[in-house]
């Protein structure tokens, strides 16, 4: 029974394992696009290595995307605000210029 809980231990050490380095999300990846393919290749082997790499991004580049996209989204709202404190001042000095014409139209002297 020893020997039973031993090597089942070490697949559940295995699995942690895969899991932790993407394998299995990226297994998994592939066969749900083999799956979802409407025209099955004639080698699904072939077609599962063909697909395993172009499944998982480098961690590296993918925590540089987020960053970058924490940046965009800090950069947009810096302009937002920007934009709509332009807005307000252009809508005074339109409403300043309007009043202006209107009391120093024609009739005004």
């Amino acid at each position: 029974m020893a020997h039973y809980r031993s090597s089942e231990s070490k697949r559940e050490q295995f699995r942690r394992y895969l899991e932790k380095a993407g394998v299995l999300d990226s297994l998994t990846s592939v066969l749900v696009t083999l799956y979802e393919t409407t025209d099955k290749p004639s080698d699904a082997l072939d077609f599962l290595k063909q697909h395993l790499g172009m499944c998982v991004p480098n961690p590296a580049d993918t925590e540089i995307l987020r960053q970058q996209l924490r940046d965009a989204r800090q950069s947009w709202e810096m302009l937002d605000q920007e934009h709509q404190e332009l807005k307000r001042r252009l809508q005074r000095y339109e409403s300043a210029s309007n009043n202006e014409a209107a009391s120093s139209g024609p009739g005004a002297e």
